[in-house]
């Protein structure tokens, strides 16, 4: 039969400080705030693009121009996304180049660490864990001997 077990009760987390709860509501502001802005400038490009639209449509736009400097922004555009790339790889390069001469070197060293600590316990199993459990095991059995030969009381 099983015995009943208590209830266990988790105790109630702490109480934020009074800077922890200005943080947090500070940390809501700005994301309220970004989120807003994200949203305004999404609903200001759309716009922009609608009006742009709408004057194109016009009869008497002058296309020709509107088109040409919407070709040099694109180039504009593919040089910036050029300049990216090349930082990009850049930065790629220092990560390949810090994995191999940094981290490499300490998980080296972190695995002769463990392979020292493993000879270690071996050793202290052996030597010290060993011997200790052979006098226990002795010990207790002189202590069984005595309690059956009535010298030492149960």
């Amino acid at each position: 039969m099983a015995l009943p077990q208590p209830e266990q009760q988790t105790p109630p987390a702490p109480q934020p400080t009074p800077e922890q709860l200005a943080e947090l509501r500070e940390q809501e502001r700005r994301q309220k705030t970004l989120v807003t802005s994200v949203i305004a400038g999404i609903v200001l490009i759309v716009a922009l693009l609608g009006v742009a639209i709408y004057f194109l449509m016009q009869p008497t736009a002058p296309t020709d121009k509107i088109r040409d400097v919407f070709i040099i922004v694109v180039a504009l555009e593919s040089l910036v996304i050029g300049v990216a790339l090349i930082v990009l790889i850049v930065q790629l390069a220092s990560l390949i180049n810090l994995l191999q001469n940094e981290v490499r070197p300490i998980l080296h060293a972190t695995s002769e660490t463990v392979n020292t600590l493993r000879g270690t316990v071996e050793f202290l199993g052996e030597e010290v864990i060993e011997p200790v459990m052979k006098l226990s095991g002795y010990l207790a059995g002189l202590k069984r001997m005595l309690e059956l030969l009535g010298i030492k009381p149960k």
